[in-house]
């Protein structure tokens, strides 16, 4: 267990974050896209175009980029210190691209983290 309490709190600091930035981001998106198309564009346009778009939304997504990057980071190590299968890491690790689901990984970590840390009795 040496280690595991750092790298499960740097893990859910990450998951934090990376969860409401990309919240966010997808959420002015949404926003963004129902406005575009109200004004009469089509939804491909809006992908394609640099137009219409505040530059605030481009560096929401970039500060994503980076924080998801240090996500894996310590989503790795503690999937290491825990010994996660590989599947359960790479859904883990997964969980910051889907908006809101790092959320919910961080939460089954941390259940998983305090059944294992609770007594077990002895028969």
């Amino acid at each position: 267990m040496k280690g595991i309490p750092g790298a499960a709190l740097r893990y859910r600091i990450m998951a934090y974050i990376t969860g409401v930035v990309l919240a966010t981001a997808f959420t002015w998106m949404v926003v963004l896209i129902i406005q575009w198309m109200v004004d009469g564009h089509s939804l491909a346009d809006f992908f394609s175009s640099a137009d219409q778009k505040p530059t605030a939304y481009g560096v929401l997504w970039l500060v994503h980029g980076w924080a998801y990057f240090l996500y894996l980071i310590t989503g790795v190590d503690l999937a290491f210190r825990l010994r996660y299968s590989i599947g359960r890491t790479v859904l883990i690790l997964l969980a910051g691209t889907i908006p809101f689901m790092s959320f919910v990984a961080e939460r089954s970590v941390h259940k998983d983290l305090a059944r294992r840390a609770a007594p077990t009795a002895i028969s």
